[in-house]
């Protein structure tokens, strides 16, 4: 009977084990559950946040747009494009008394001293005409045999045979340069022969390597970190060859060749108040007469379309003025302009209506400094020798770094120091003169002769109409944030988005102070 009674206690005991087995197998589950959700709930609301921070970078990417919409005069108001801190910096999305709740973004480029190294950031756009285009080498090559190898031999780490590669990459034909590389040179793939379609298809040519196209700045912010220069040191970013062979500390390649390249610089050929140039090389003689004579006087209108009709004559004649003459439209144009300046000192012999003897004119547009800060805006600002709506490429010698500007055909280290130092004096803010909006200042100041700003112009300008920048949209907890490359071409009348590109991957990329946050909405 004991036996019995210790039997049943045993069972019973071995009940109550189960049961909290099971109660505790229940509570895991139910905690293991709980806790699955909550991390789900987190999750989400983390990937609601990284949403909300990408529309942040919309809403910038849009307000940018925007901006260029207003007319020159309304944006250099605001403050400009380049640095303007009030209108770039920290613009609220979502305001809220909780940091967790405001989402604001910021607007910023890279900010270069004049060697084009990176010297920290700032907040507003960078113009891509500071930068070489890749793809109009081949048409400087058409204009200047050599040119496309000069522009870049500027580049630092640059040699020729990497230049010639290049070269041979975009240009049409096969036939191998001095250095060049065409298909014999390739395993698997040939040469494009044709315009990039983007700057990291360099990386696809001889000679060039990740190091050299990118540079130390590998989180695309526009500054050199301590992480940065010790993954150089290691070798991370780099092979041994190439940090025996590349100096990282040479002028300009903490930014790699990248942040010298482009493929969309551009600027509108239109007169400062957005109209249609006047196209000179017109082979309608009578419409160009009447284009012209609505802006300039009779005597710059008879003596341009005379100019047209029979070239510039090199006779001993002094020549005379050009008014008062009247146009025989039934002569055909012998001539065409290159360019503007080939108005400048130059005499005309032409036979007009109703006059037996041919007259020699002179040029109301005399190589004089003084009389040109006078015409020469006029005729910059309303002359073209291109019906395109658009001209593509060329370097603005106003922002373009030393390296850059080296590499324009026809400059030299002298010359190029004292448009550095030139431009610091000349465009300042506050300058109105109208010949600091056209690279011909750099004749009408002196800078250069006649002759020099002829053989410059095909090559420079004094400001470009397509801009890059980084859009960040970020929370001020310093939580999720998002990061975009973009390209906005305000050439025409609608500016557009050309180029995107999420860099998120590579972080915020900037501290919070830096990006800035909204004032304290409680107070």
């Amino acid at each position: 009977m004991n036996d019995t009674l210790i039997s049943r206690r045993s069972r019973r005991g071995a009940v109550l084990i189960v049961v909290l087995v099971v109660v505790a197998m229940l509570s895991l589950a139910g905690y293991t559950f709980t806790h699955m959700m909550l991390t789900h709930q987190q999750a989400a609301q983390l990937h609601g946040r990284q949403v909300q921070a990408r529309v942040l970078v919309d809403s910038g990417v849009e307000y940018v747009r925007t901006y260029f919409t207003q007319e020159e005069a309304t944006r250099q108001e605001m403050g400009g494009h380049y640095l303007n801190p009030t209108v770039f910096q920290a613009v609220p999305v979502m305001v809220d008394a909780d940091p967790r709740g405001r989402g604001n973004f910021s607007v910023v480029a890279p900010n270069l001293d004049e060697m084009g190294n990176l010297a920290g950031v700032r907040y507003g756009l960078e113009d891509l005409s500071t930068r070489l285009n890749m793809n109009i080498l081949p048409m400087a090559e058409g204009l200047l045999p050599g040119a496309g190898r000069t522009l870049l031999m500027a580049l630092p780490g640059m040699t020729e045979d990497t230049a010639d590669a290049i070269l041979d990459w975009i240009d049409e034909d096969d036939e191998v340069r001095e250095f060049g590389a065409e298909a014999e040179s390739y395993e698997g793939y040939m040469p494009k022969n044709g315009p990039l379609d983007s700057v990291e298809e360099l990386l696809l040519i001889r000679g060039v390597t990740p190091r050299l196209l990118f540079g130390l700045d590998t989180n695309r912010n526009g500054m050199v970190e301590q992480h940065e220069l010790e993954q150089e040191v290691s070798g991370v970013t780099s092979t041994a060859q190439e940090t025996a062979a590349i100096d990282v500390t040479a002028e300009g390649m903490q930014r790699g060749w990248s942040g010298f390249l482009t493929l969309h610089s551009q600027e509108k050929n239109a007169t400062s108040l957005g109209q249609q140039r006047i196209f000179v090389n017109n082979d309608n003689l009578q419409e160009l007469f009447q284009q012209l004579s609505d802006v300039f006087n009779e005597e710059w209108a008879v003596f341009i379309v005379a100019y047209r009709q029979a070239g510039a004559f090199d006779g001993g004649d002094s020549g005379e003025s050009a008014s008062g003459h009247t146009i025989d439209f039934e002569q055909e144009p012998q001539e065409k302009l290159s360019q503007v300046l080939d108005l400048i000192d130059k005499k005309v012999q032409v036979r007009f209506a109703d006059e037996d003897d041919s007259v020699v004119l002179r040029s109301p547009f005399p190589n004089d400094q003084a009389a040109m800060n006078i015409y020469l805006p006029l005729l910059m600002d309303v002359l073209s020798v291109s019906e395109s709506p658009t001209i593509p490429g060329r370097i603005n010698i106003n922002q373009a770094p030393r390296s850059i500007l080296l590499g324009i055909p026809g400059m030299t280290e002298e010359l190029v120091e004292t448009i550095v130092e030139q431009r610091t004096l000349e465009l300042d803010p506050q300058n109105e003169d109208p010949n600091l909006k056209f690279e011909s200042w750099l004749l009408t100041t002196g800078v250069v002769d006649l002759d020099q700003m002829k053989a410059l112009m095909p090559f420079v300008t004094a400001g470009g109409d397509v801009f890059q920048a980084q859009v960040v949209g970020y929370f001020e907890d310093g939580g999720a944030a998002s990061r975009t490359e973009a390209i906005f071409d305000t050439t025409g009348k609608i500016p557009r988005v050309v180029f995107w590109r999420d860099i998120s991957h590579l972080g915020r990329g900037y501290p919070l102070e830096l990006l800035g946050v909204q004032l304290d909405v409680t107070q």
